[in-house]
C-alpha cells in the first residue's frame, strides 16, 4: 500500500512547495522519501513535508491534534503544520509540515536530552483552555497493546514468555484493558529523540502528533526511564535528562527525591512494548536478537520476578 501512494504523495509535496509556481525548478533530487510504512508515509521536497497517515486514522481525532499543534499556545513547543486540516489521498489523510533537521544520530554525545525534556515539561503544562474539545487520549498504552499482539501474531519463540509475563503484572490502564487512571495533561505519547527536529531558527521542537492527546505524563518519561533501566542510556544521560524535566517544572515527577514510583509501571510498559517488537522483527527477518534487544528481553525477565506494587520505586 505505501508504494502505491508515493508517486501521488511526492506529486502533492511539491505542489505544496509551489504552490504558486507553474514548473518546478528544483532538479530531481528535492524530492526524498523520509520514512515509508503503513502507518506513515513522509516524502519531502526542500524545505516542505508531507505525510500519510495510516489509513484507518480517526479523522476527527486527527483534527483535533492538529488544532493543537497550530495553537500559539504550543508555540516552541509542537512544529506548528503548513496547512490547518488534513486532505485526503487514496483513502489517507495528508498533512503538510516544514521540513525541520532531525537529530544526528551518529553523534550521541549532542543527543538534545535537555531540550527533549524542556519541551516535554511545556507540553505538559499546556493549559486545560489551550485544548480543543474531543481531544483523544494519547496513545502510548494502545501502541504497546499492539506490540504485544505483535509478539503473539509472530509465533512461538524462545524470548517470548519472560515478555509475556512483565506484561501480565502490569495494571489493566498500562495494557490498555481499562481508562488511564490521569488524563488531565497533554501527552506526546510516543517521545524519543526521533521526535524532535530543529526548526530554521535553530530551536528544537517535538513533531509527530499521532499519538497526543490526555494522559499519564509519566509515560512520556518512559522511553529513556526504561533505557536507563536496561543499562542502554548511561546514568548521566538519564540523569542530565531528568534534572532538566524537573528544572522545567514537569509535573510527571516530584520536583525532587525518587522519581520511581511516578515512572515504574510506564516504563516496564515500554520495556515489554520494545522487547516485543524487537522479538517479532527477528521472526519477521529469519534473525537472531542482537545483544542489545537481549538485554531489553532480559530486563522483562527481572520486570516478571517483582510485580510493581513490590518494586518500591526502583528500576527494573
Amino acid at each position: 500500500m505505501t508504494a502505491d501512494v508515493l508517486p501521488a504523495l511526492s506529486a502533492r509535496v511539491r505542489t505544496a512547495a509551489h504552490p504558486a509556481a507553474d514548473v518546478c525548478a528544483c532538479g530531481a533530487d528535492a524530492t526524498s522519501v523520509l520514512a515509508d510504512r503503513p502507518n506513515g508515509t513522509v516524502v519531502r521536497h526542500g524545505a516542505t513535508v508531507v505525510k500519510a497517515h495510516a489509513a484507518d486514522t480517526a479523522r476527527a481525532d486527527l483534527a483535533a491534534r492538529l488544532a493543537v499543534a497550530a495553537h500559539p499556545g504550543l508555540d516552541g513547543v509542537l512544529l506548528p503544520p503548513l496547512t490547518p486540516d488534513a486532505a485526503e489521498l487514496d483513502g489517507r489523510p495528508v498533512t503538510c509540515w516544514p521540513y525541520g533537521t532531525p537529530v544526528d544520530r551518529d553523534d550521541p554525545d549532542a543527543a538534545p536530552w535537555e531540550a527533549a525534556a524542556t519541551l516535554l515539561a511545556g507540553l505538559h503544562r499546556t493549559p486545560d483552555a489551550v485544548l480543543p474539545p474531543g481531544l483523544p487520549p494519547m496513545r502510548g498504552p494502545e501502541k504497546a497493546a499492539r506490540a504485544l499482539a505483535r509478539l503473539r501474531a509472530a509465533g512461538p519463540h524462545p524470548a517470548a514468555a519472560p515478555v509475556l509475563r512483565a506484561w501480565a503484572v502490569l495494571p489493566p490502564w498500562a495494557r490498555d484493558e481499562a481508562p488511564m487512571p490521569d488524563t488531565g495533561t497533554l501527552c506526546h505519547g510516543d517521545l524519543h529523540l526521533g521526535q524532535l527536529v530543529r526548526a530554521g531558527n535553530g530551536d528544537w521542537l517535538l513533531i509527530d502528533i499521532d499519538d497526543l492527546g490526555r494522559g499519564d505524563p509519566a509515560w512520556d518519561l518512559a522511553r529513556p526511564a526504561a533505557w536507563f533501566a536496561c543499562g542502554l542510556l548511561p546514568p548521566d544521560e538519564w540523569t542530565r535528562f531528568l534534572a532538566a524535566y524537573r528544572k522545567a517544572g514537569g509535573p510527571a515527577v516530584t520536583a525532587d527525591g525518587d522519581p520511581w514510583p511516578a515512572l515504574d509501571v510506564p516504563a516496564r510498559a515500554l520495556t515489554a512494548q520494545t522487547a516485543a517488537l524487537a522479538i517479532a522483527k527477528s521472526v519477521e527477518r529469519g534473525r537472531p536478537l542482537d545483544e542489545v534487544e537481549m538485554s531489553v528481553v532480559d530486563a522483562c525477565d527481572r520486570m516478571a520476578a517483582i510485580p510493581p506494587e513490590l518494586a518500591k520505586g526502583r528500576p527494573a
